[in-house]
């Protein structure tokens, strides 16, 4: 072994505990406090709570959504490198659960920070795997979820409280305008039968007094990417054909040969489909804008007269 290789061997030395000694003081000190550029480093890991979490953070954070892709499946989403990235690099991490978004509680396994704020919206909710993940279709839970978020915003960055429950207050308002809608809803088709391909559209279904009326083991089989029990796929077709439903509901991001064979069986009875998707589509579109132009849709399908009805 020559003084040469002593010598780099000594200065590699030297820089790897250097770089170990950056990761353990980041580890205590770079997530509990705003970024350097005075901004919150805030991950969420659907479009839905990104857009919220966005309009309440405002100026005070950026935000690093990892599912908006219209095609992309969260159920099913492979999270990458930059993912990793922002999330071991985040001070609040915001993820749905109850199974729907299990490669997040991954990456977060992945990076263990104590002074990361994380808030898994089914826990939130006394929800858990197995149960309908899709809590943003529910009003009240998504207020739920707004009001623990401003909290967190405020633990995260005292200084900007103020600044977190103005905030608060617009988005209350904005939101108040579909939240509005359903209630208009439930006060003039309060009842009416409609039917769906997925459980997606559930808790919006309960929220304006509408009766859903598909098999519950084919909207759950679907919306899990399974195929439905043969005599629940029957039971739909039969539903569908035997009048009474006023709108079928489908996921624009769900096409297989069944959901196909379901709508075309709607179109021949007359009843108007309404398509609604998982993730806010357009992207660039505010949560509360996405769910308004969903409502007016099934609005003006539940107003179309079905001939035999």
């Amino acid at each position: 072994m020559n003084k040469t290789f002593l010598i780099l061997a000594a200065a590699a030395a030297v820089v790897i505990v250097a770089i170990l000694g950056f990761f353990v003081l980041c580890r205590d000190a770079c997530h509990s406090v705003p970024a350097t550029t005075g901004e919150l480093s805030v991950v969420a890991a659907e479009n839905f709570w990104g857009s919220l979490v966005s309009q309440l953070g405002g100026s005070h954070v950026r935000v690093f959504t990892i599912v908006s892709d219209p095609n992309a499946d969260p159920h099913e989403y492979e999270s990458n490198t930059a993912d990793a990235r922002a999330v071991a690099t985040a001070n609040y991490v915001i993820e749905n659960g109850a199974g729907y978004d299990s490669w997040a509680d991954k990456l977060l396994g992945a990076s263990p920070d104590p002074n990361r704020k994380v808030m898994n919206v089914a826990a939130l909710l006394g929800k858990q795997e197995g149960d309908n993940p899709h809590f943003w279709y529910s009003p009240a839970y998504v207020n739920q979820v707004v009001a623990r978020m401003e909290q967190d915003l405020i633990a995260l960055d005292p200084a900007n409280a103020s600044y977190y429950e103005a905030q608060y207050k617009t988005l209350q308002a904005s939101l108040a305008q579909y939240q509005n809608r359903i209630v208009s809803v439930k006060q003039q088709f309060g009842g009416a039968k409609i039917a769906a391909t997925e459980d997606i559209v559930a808790y919006l279904a309960d929220a304006a007094g509408l009766d859903l009326v598909s098999p519950p083991a084919f909207i759950q089989a679907v919306a899990e990417g399974n195929d439905p029990p043969a005599a629940s796929i029957v039971e739909f077709e039969n539903q569908l054909k035997g009048g009474g439903i006023r709108a079928l509901v489908y996921n624009e991001q769900t096409v297989t040969p069944l959901t196909e064979s379901v709508k075309k069986i709607a179109a021949d009875q007359g009843i108007p489909a309404i398509g609604v998707t998982e993730t806010i589509q357009p992207p660039d579109v505010p949560f509360e804008d996405w769910m308004n132009a969903e409502l007016l849709a099934l609005q003006d399908a539940l107003n179309v007269k079905i001939l035999g009805q």
